[in-house]
């Protein structure tokens, strides 16, 4: 199974529960994983150095365990977009700085590998490069977490254009519902997602429910069960 891009249609769409359900799915399944995420701001200051919660939970579902520094290499306190995070710690950033990290990771050998965008598909790196070229220049094929609530149809038809515009497959979407009240009228709620699936270029791999679960492992496993794995499984 190849390594996946996962972004979103905004920002909190859903991209780390639905990662790190993807990888539960698959260790359910018996293989082996390796969750990324190459870039994050909004780090909290640990004895260990800069910790992220989505990357917290991406290495809590790797199989093998690996390093916090080889599943976050760059890691940024201000919770802001990550290129202005990168320049307030007087760091510039390139996507040959997210690839010289990435590549040994990519070339283990793991049953399912996803590498964890930050923000939206268009979210900015530097003056210059937008995070979508790590999926680009990486060649890897793209999963979209759409974020369930109004407004989600343009957003997830405009970020699909864009990924195949830049010459990506589309491996498929998960809608993540964001707004309970999305889904008060249940005969419009399935007929939004009825023209997600006609409109999005690539299968859907499931919708996740509002879920409430103790912990960002009972959470990924929660999100599990209402997933497929891009190769259908």
């Amino acid at each position: 199974m190849p390594a996946y891009f996962v972004t979103g249609t905004d920002t909190d769409a859903g991209k780390t529960l639905v990662t790190a359900g993807l990888l539960a799915l698959a260790r359910r399944r018996g293989l082996s994983t390796l969750g990324l995420k190459p870039i994050a701001s909004g780090c909290e200051r640990t004895a260990a150095g800069l910790r992220n919660a989505d990357a917290l939970a991406l290495q809590a579902q790797c199989a093998p365990a690996q390093s916090y520094a080889a599943i976050n290499p760059f890691a940024f306190a201000p919770p802001i977009a990550p290129h202005l995070a990168a320049r307030r710690a007087g760091v510039s950033l390139g996507l040959d700085d997210l690839i010289a990290p990435l590549r040994p990771m990519l070339a283990l050998e793991r049953g399912m590998t996803l590498v964890e965008g930050a923000g939206g598909w268009r979210v900015p790196l530097n003056d210059h490069e937008d995070l979508a070229g790590l999926a680009g220049r990486l060649g890897l094929p793209v999963i979209l977490v759409v974020g369930l609530k109004l407004g989600c149809l343009s957003h997830a038809r405009l970020t699909a254009e864009a990924i195949v515009a830049d010459g990506l497959p589309l491996a498929g979407w998960v809608g993540n519902l964001l707004d309970p009240a999305f889904a008060e009228d249940p005969p419009l709620y399935e007929a939004n997602l009825a023209t997600l699936t006609h409109r999005l270029p690539g299968p859907c791999l499931g919708v996740i429910p509002r879920l409430a679960a103790p912990g960002p492992e009972t959470l990924a496993e929660a999100a599990a069960d209402h997933l497929v794995l891009p190769d259908g499984d």
